[in-house]
């Protein structure tokens, strides 16, 4: 199709961006969150049987997300915070009163709330908040409260003692919730249980201090499904709360499972490997332990829950480089894409077909130690440049999925590598924790290199014409790039969000997240000072030969603004240049449409600058 750069980029804009799709527990509706439709992102719900098109259930001027259904599946609990803060209010929506959100928490919060489920009395409100209800103050570890929505009151029924992402879940009878705790040591999750009251809280699996355990209900309310990290893999396990025992499902090393839940409306559990970065999932009966294997097919299908008695009808998310991700109707009995019902009718709100888009191509190189690399390689008609795309987390991967801002780089001449560097999930367990061999600014950063040096190699990208960007610890990592390579490997550096001092970015962080830092360097800032030093871009700004344009959210608290303040007066006492974008209305990422626009429009410019 042939456009302008702006007129190709508002259709590939048209396409929303999907995210976090929730199946009600009757298997009647799936709720999800749109980017892309509107200022902001909102709330989304469609019936699974595909009679009816979407309906917008939120549209406001701050990014609202789905957190869950109420037990009887007529309304959602969504979230909405202040131009990225994080720092959420909660709302339930009725499916039959799109538009009217009824707030159930307070707005502006000086806390970060976790979570949301309406018991099913319709009174309490299960979270969790790090903020201590006696003082009114923020602290650091996250409480699970029990707020009454008729007299205000939060109950208190488990106190973790030390910070973590915590996401309670209360089960479908209202009367236990599960929660992971990380009070043993940061790389590692233990799972507790507590009862509706908050008179029985105890821990239910614990495999060690370091081992990471994740859990969730059955829809008996009695059983608990977990995924156990061993040396090289996960294993599979059931606990039984009536008889406090485990049984093991699976325990295979030659399955890298990425997780697993049952449906509120099924028997089956669904599995979801990831074998080489592409989804494999898979239906696991309890009972019989029998499994049926999803065939393979073009793109990436995730079942999500059956829709009718048998199990045979369901509902799920796919997705691919050419099909933005879609929630679909399938038949178990005939698992093939022309035959998917879209629930979603994505194609309905773009000019563009598949064809127009650049496919995912399987690229893979070796690192300086042998290791095999992944990455995704999307291939412009007459390049003119190479832009490495470096995904965050870095516990994440990048997937064959359909990006805006990919596809208008390649629309615009350039090449891109979508590199999967070790620490990412989807390649085992054991390469994820391959990344704490060194710690973040280790080898990892080494893996992207040399995925440049691939490219130079087969004629692919040109000397001087490679650019790095990325968001969050792909910000990192870019940051990382041009402050230690040539410029003949990385001619110029667009970090957003990222990271360059990791001593401010550890006391200024969420204090869920500090763990996280200490899990992959191997110790806080006080304990090993000399890493957090020698990882920190900051302090190698003196290096940069190439260009640099910095991203930022105003309001990121996640990397936080602290990190742009510090690095330019260091750039700035080292006499190099830079150019600055600061976003004041996002936070962790650039999401609304406006700003991403000017964001992609930017870095084709700089690139495209950079390059000449």
């Amino acid at each position: 199709m042939t456009m302008t750069p702006e007129a190709f980029l508002d259709a590939l804009m048209q396409i929303p961006g999907l995210v976090n799709p929730i199946v009600s527990p009757n298997g009647r509706w799936v709720a999800w969150t749109w980017f892309r439709v509107g200022p902001a992102a909102d709330v989304f719900v469609a019936p699974t049987d595909g009679s009816r098109p979407p309906t917008r259930l939120t549209e406001t001027p701050e990014n609202t997300f789905v957190v869950s259904w109420t037990p009887d599946s007529t309304a959602v609990i969504v979230e909405e915070d202040k131009g990225g803060n994080e720092r959420a209010q909660l709302f339930r929506v009725d499916v039959k009163r799109p538009g009217v959100m009824v707030p159930l928490t307070e707005p502006d919060p000086h806390y970060y709330v976790r979570g949301g489920q309406l018991h099913p009395n319709g009174r309490w409100l299960v979270y969790g908040a790090n903020y201590d209800v006696e003082t009114a103050q923020e602290i650091e570890p996250t409480l699970i409260y029990r707020h009454d929505l008729v007299t205000g009151e939060r109950l208190v029924l488990a106190r973790p003692q030390r910070p973590g992402y915590i996401v309670p879940q209360l089960n479908l009878q209202g009367t236990h919730i599960l929660y992971p705790r990380k009070d043993l040591h940061p790389a590692g999750t233990q799972i507790w249980l507590v009862d509706i009251e908050g008179r029985d809280d105890r821990e239910i699996l614990n495999l060690g201090p370091t081992v990471k355990i994740e859990a969730s209900w059955f829809p008996d309310g009695q059983r608990v499904l977990f995924l156990a990290e061993a040396k090289t893999h996960r294993r599979l396990g059931i606990w039984e709360m009536r008889t406090e025992k485990i049984t093991w499902l699976l325990d295979d090393p030659q399955r890298n499972i990425e997780y697993a839940f049952v449906p509120d409306n099924s028997s089956k559990i669904v599995l979801v490997e990831i074998v080489q970065a592409r989804v494999r999932a898979s239906l696991l009966d309890p009972k019989t332990h029998t499994e049926f294997v999803l065939p393979q097919i073009e793109g990436n299908l995730i079942p999500l829950a059956p829709i009718d008695p048998t199990e045979t009808e369901w509902v799920g998310q796919y997705y691919s480089a050419r099909q933005p991700a879609d929630l679909v109707r399938f038949s178990l009995d005939a698992i093939h894409p022309e035959r998917f019902v879209s629930l979603t009718r994505i194609w309905e709100r773009t000019p563009l077909r598949p064809s127009d888009l650049a496919p995912a191509e399987d690229f893979r190189w070796r690192s300086v130690d042998g290791l095999e690399i992944q990455g995704w390689l999307y291939r412009a008609h007459q390049p003119k440049g190479t832009i490495v795309y470096i995904h965050g987390g870095p516990t994440a991967h990048s997937e064959d999925r359909f990006s805006v801002q990919i596809q208008f780089f390649v629309s615009q001449g350039f090449n891109v590598l979508d590199p999967n560097y070790r620490g990412s999930t989807g390649f085992g367990l054991a390469f994820q924790e391959k990344i704490k061999e060194d710690g973040w600014g280790g080898r990892e950063q080494d893996d992207i290199r040399t995925g440049i040096e691939a490219l130079l190699a087969r004629g692919i990208a040109q000397p001087g014409k490679v650019g790095v960007t990325g968001t969050s610890y792909g910000g990192y990592s870019s940051w990382c790039a041009i402050t230690r390579w040539p410029t003949d490997i990385v001619a110029a550096a667009a970090p957003v969000c990222g990271m360059t001092d990791l001593v401010v970015d550890y006391q200024t962080t969420r204090p869920d997240l500090r763990p996280y830092s200490e899990e992959m360097l191997g110790g806080s800032p006080e304990q090993i000072p000399q890493k957090y030093y020698e990882r920190s871009p900051i302090n190698f700004v003196h290096n940069i030969k190439g260009k640099l344009l910095i991203v930022q959210g105003g309001r990121d608290p996640n990397v936080t603004p602290e990190n742009v303040r510090a690095v330019r007066a260091a750039l700035e006492r080292a006499g190099i240049p830079y150019e600055l974008l600061v976003f004041e209305d996002e936070g962790h990422g650039i999401s609304r449409p406006a700003n991403q626009k000017t964001l992609y429009l930017r870095l084709v410019e700089f690139f495209s600058g950079a390059f000449q």
